[in-house]
């Protein structure tokens, strides 16, 4: 079992930052691939970036790009989401979510989520 625990989300202003951070812990974490989801009021849960096993690969929504980047620290086994020129339409809750490499690709494990809100 994979345990995540996030936390960074917050209270900003249109244009500022924020940087989530989940960390992993249950697994060797270079088995895992990670994924940043959001979800905001009343909408579907969607796809915001990933990152594979070692780093080496990543890939995020066009809504996000240019803007946010994702990226790992095996020795925290962490993950971590710089968000940039954040928009009101960025406002959701955020959750890691992580996949066994060999596995059948899909994110097994999730995060409890950690609220982003951004005024306008």
């Amino acid at each position: 079992q994979v345990q995540l625990i996030e936390s960074g989300g917050g209270l900003v202003q249109t244009g500022g930052s924020l940087r989530l951070s989940c960390v992993a812990s249950g697994r060797a974490f270079s088995s895992l691939s990670m994924g940043w989801f959001r979800q905001a009021p009343g909408k579907e849960r969607e796809f915001v970036a990933s990152i594979n096993w070692s780093g080496s690969n990543t890939d995020y929504a066009d809504s996000v790009k240019g803007r946010f980047t994702i990226s790992r620290d095996s020795a925290k086994t962490a993950v971590y989401l710089q968000m940039n020129s954040l928009k009101p339409e960025d406002t959701a809750v955020y959750s890691c979510a992580a996949r066994p490499v060999m596995g059948s690709g899909s994110y097994l494990y999730w995060g409890q989520g950690t609220q982003v809100t951004v005024s306008s």
